[in-house]
């Protein structure tokens, strides 16, 4: 049986309810197929906070003046089959350590490239947030290309009574069905409405900012992403209601921005 490559990315700074969530996945997915899971601790990784100059946006990644392990988290990213972004709830939002992670990889929301990778979002809650941290992750997820193929959101009070603890320990087994069933499943599903209108937003606003955006430009342009025929980042079927409302969302988005661009231009 080949075995399916899993990396963690760990937003906890320590070993605890995330963790042991994570390991019951394991565990769960473990019963599915044959996996391998590699923990990329954030806590240990050597990232610094993004500088917000825009040099990755305008120039491309490699022109970013931060050194750090940015480049080789993607890397391990792409040699994953999956990827589990796990964190708990920190003051209503992900961690200090999962929210500079997302920071340094801002340029892939303009340039998605993980198209191939199937994700799985977790997080762990003492009582509330943990929907919102799954709605934000799973924001990223999509956004940077991966099919969002399972989450859980969990509630770990200290201490954990049985009911909720036999409830954590069904979500965990659903999203380890669905995650091995992704992994399993060599196609991509059909984009949703949300990531067709996403991909027809963005590409109206690249064709246009070339001038402002050029590294974005390049990289759609290279991937054949400005074409009359392009329907979604990755040839799979896509409904056609959800493409025709995503083309006028393209036509409305460039609409407006060549009245802005007009503007500043201090055209009429």
């Amino acid at each position: 049986m080949i075995q399916k490559k899993i990396l963690v990315i760990m937003g906890s700074p320590r070993k605890g309810n995330t963790y042991r969530a994570c390991e019951e996945l394991r565990g769960a997915m473990e019963k599915e197929l044959a996996v391998e899971f590699e923990y990329l601790w954030l806590a240990d990784a050597d990232l610094l906070p993004c500088r917000g100059c825009g040099a990755c946006f305008v120039n491309g990644e490699d022109r970013c003046p931060i050194r750090d392990d940015a480049a080789l988290i993607v890397q391990k990213m792409q040699e994953a089959d999956g990827v589990v972004f796990a964190s708990p709830v920190y003051g209503m939002n992900v961690t200090g350590q999962m929210k500079i992670f997302i920071d340094r990889l801002s340029y892939t929301f303009h340039r998605p490239q993980f198209f191939e990778k199937k994700a799985l979002l977790l997080a762990t809650a003492g009582m509330l947030g943990h929907g919102d941290v799954l709605k934000y992750l799973g924001m990223v997820a999509r956004q940077w290309g991966f099919e969002v193929a399972g989450s859980a959101g969990l509630v770990t009070p200290d201490p954990l009574p049985p009911h909720r603890a036999s409830k954590n320990r069904e979500m965990i087994t659903r999203a380890a069905a669905d995650f091995a069933g992704a992994l399993r499943r060599p196609a991509r599903r059909s984009p949703g409405l949300w990531d067709v209108v996403m991909f027809h937003g963005q590409r109206a606003a690249f064709s246009n900012m070339e001038s402002v955006f050029p590294a974005d430009h390049r990289y759609w342009t290279e991937k054949g992403w400005f074409g009359r025929d392009a329907r979604y980042f990755v040839d799979v079927p896509v409904n056609p209601l959800y493409h025709a409302i995503g083309i006028f969302v393209g036509w409305l988005s460039t609409r407006q921005m060549r009245k802005d661009l007009l503007a500043e231009g201090g055209g009429p």
